[in-house]
């Protein structure tokens, strides 16, 4: 179905139309998209009616209260996943020197790597402890609101056409093993060896809705709140703080900082630039 254009008059409609399809939504399946940025939300929400083949969002409504598969449809569409193995190779480097050295001393590791996607950045992770000789005693929390994203991450299957620009990002980023000692190639696609995926638990959880389940000593929330309104990544930051050891590593995506949150003077900053702050208190 060709879009068709957004004129003055579709966008007052939708004005009215967009919170009675949010309210629904978080009554009928309780994932609460109300204090999502609106501009970059609209344009997702046009992108699953688009493929769902729908003309307005109160036949959207209809078909998300009444089919669950429409329901999980909509939430890929929703969920975003740009995402790499090792993406922003320099973050990587900055782990391997400023925060590594804080994790060796450490009996058990935990790292929550919340709104995972389809697991790349997991397993670009689990690559780094591997090689820091720490994997074996880490157990990873990965993720995410979409069960399909989920899925994808638990067989550690992709691509094979994705893997030169991976295994640029790895060399960027620090490897120290050939790429291609982490993977098996079959037909258009590769898995990940079997040991990158034993210390990996892939579980459904909402940034927006769900509450902390465990103290971690790394949180790794990169790329996610910058879809989100001032107040709810105020939420989202206490629940990242609260489920933060003491003297424990929150990384963030480029786009988004501590700054002007009411956490912001309670970490330190490990590498500014590459968003790594430590809990101070």
């Amino acid at each position: 179905m060709l879009t068709a254009p957004v004129t003055p008059a579709i966008e007052a409609i939708e004005a009215i139309e967009l919170p009675l399809l949010l309210e629904a939504v978080w009554r009928r399946y309780g994932y609460d998209f109300r204090d999502y940025a609106p501009a970059s939300l609209r344009r997702r929400i046009r992108h699953a009616m688009e493929l769902q083949g729908l003309s307005t969002l109160s036949a959207l409504q209809d078909d998300l209260l009444h089919d669950e598969r429409a329901m999980a449809d909509f939430l890929d569409a929703l969920t975003v996943e740009v995402t790499a193995m090792f993406r922003d190779p320099s973050f990587y480097r900055a782990f391997r020197d400023r925060v590594v050295p804080l994790l060796r001393p450490l009996p058990l590791i935990r790292v929550w790597h919340a709104a995972c996607a389809s697991g790349e950045e997991v397993y670009s992770m689990a690559i780094l402890l591997h090689e820091a000789g720490l994997l074996d005693k880490t157990r990873i929390y990965a993720t995410d609101m979409s069960e399909r994203a989920l899925e994808t991450g638990r067989l550690a299957i992709y691509p094979l056409r994705r893997m030169r620009d991976h295994t640029a990002n790895y060399q960027r980023a620090g490897g120290t093993a050939s790429f291609s000692d982490y993977y098996t190639a079959k037909h258009e696609g590769v898995i990940l060896h079997g040991f990158l995926r034993g210390n990996i638990v892939w579980a459904s959880h909402n940034l927006v809705s769900d509450g902390s389940f465990n103290e971690f000593h790394v949180i790794l929330c990169r790329n996610a709140m910058i879809y989100f309104n001032r107040d709810l990544q105020g939420r989202v930051h206490r629940l990242l703080y609260d489920s933060l050891a003491q003297g424990g590593v929150l990384g963030l995506g480029r786009g988004e900082s501590l700054q002007f949150t009411p956490y912001e003077d309670r970490y330190e900053a490990l590498d500014a630039a590459e968003r790594l702050y430590r809990r101070a208190r």
